[in-house]
């Protein structure tokens, strides 16, 4: 059973059973240490268990944009290759946490391509119809605040400390915010609070919304998979403010999840091992070129 799950989930997280994509390759090679570092807040972060329900997280506030969400709606194939959309998102956030900084610039590059392509019109707030591209200053914006918020407050909730904190965290990924085109992405957990509660005017919730819910909750896992992602879109639910789960029409349960979601980190964790195969490439990268600064 264990074995089965160790190759369920390296499939949903990389594509392959081995859990080394080609892309993790990639990461091993390379001329600097990349923006960020081995000791810094991004590589605590990105390399924990709790990314596991910030992703479920940051999904559900990014339908709550009816601009982004018009844009999922419309161009977005999570309905009939979830595993696929959600592996090229892992791909951007891993290369970008931990590869050198040429690698990070292409990878954001590859995403920024497929953004070219994605516009059309959506009905705001307000019911005004309105223009939409992905590449639109306010969108990009949102789904940085919303992806950094996700993170960093679940990583609070599950995770172990941050070195240098939250602002630390915020600070540094501002940078793979601009990589993708953000302007002034905030670079302080107080920042980052005020930009997305500059954005609750624009917020709905409608039946695209309601129908992007229904599929986070109940998406085409493996049954054996179901109960433990259940706990953790739980957890998920949980760990939003109480006016977020209002707009997604969603309650948190009265069950201890927050409980719960820690110890099914901790089962994935045992399964999947401490480190992962991106953090193992970059830390060999690293190693290689202080040796190659300061050979024996």
């Amino acid at each position: 059973m264990t074995d089965a799950w160790r190759s369920h989930l390296l499939v949903t997280f990389s594509g392959q059973s081995s859990g080394r994509p080609t892309w993790v390759e990639r990461i091993e090679r390379g001329d600097d240490e990349g923006y960020f570092g081995a000791e810094s807040a991004a590589w605590a972060v990105h390399g924990g268990m709790p990314t596991l329900v910030a992703g479920i997280r940051a999904l559900l506030m990014q339908t709550l944009h009816p601009g982004a969400m018009a844009g999922v709606h419309d161009w977005s194939r999570y309905q009939e290759d979830p595993l696929g959309r959600l592996s090229g998102t892992i791909q951007w956030l891993v290369t970008v946490t931990f590869a050198d900084r040429e690698n990070a610039r292409a990878e954001s590059s590859r995403v920024g391509k497929y953004h070219d392509r994605v516009v059309g019109t959506y009905s705001d707030a307000r019911g005004i119809l309105r223009d939409y591209a992905a590449d639109d200053p306010d969108l990009l914006a949102w789904v940085h605040v919303v992806f950094t918020d996700a993170f960093l407050g679940c990583h609070e909730l599950w995770g172990r400390s941050i070195p240098g904190g939250a602002d630390q965290y915020v600070r540094e990924w501002a940078m793979a915010g601009e990589l993708v085109g953000v302007q002034s992405p905030p670079r302080s957990h107080r920042e980052l609070r005020d930009q997305l509660d500059a954005f609750a005017p624009e917020l709905k919730s409608d039946e695209r919304v309601a129908e992007a819910v229904r599929f986070i909750r109940n998406p085409p896992l493996r049954r054996s998979m179901m109960p433990a992602y259940r706990v953790l879109f739980a957890g998920a639910v949980a760990s939003l403010p109480v006016r977020y789960r209002r707009l997604l029409g969603l309650k948190r349960s009265p069950l201890p999840v927050i409980t719960a979601t820690r110890a099914v980190l901790r089962i994935v964790e045992r399964v999947l091992g401490p480190s992962s195969s991106s953090e193992d490439a970059a830390r060999a990268r690293i190693e290689r070129l202080r040796a190659t600064r300061h050979p024996a």
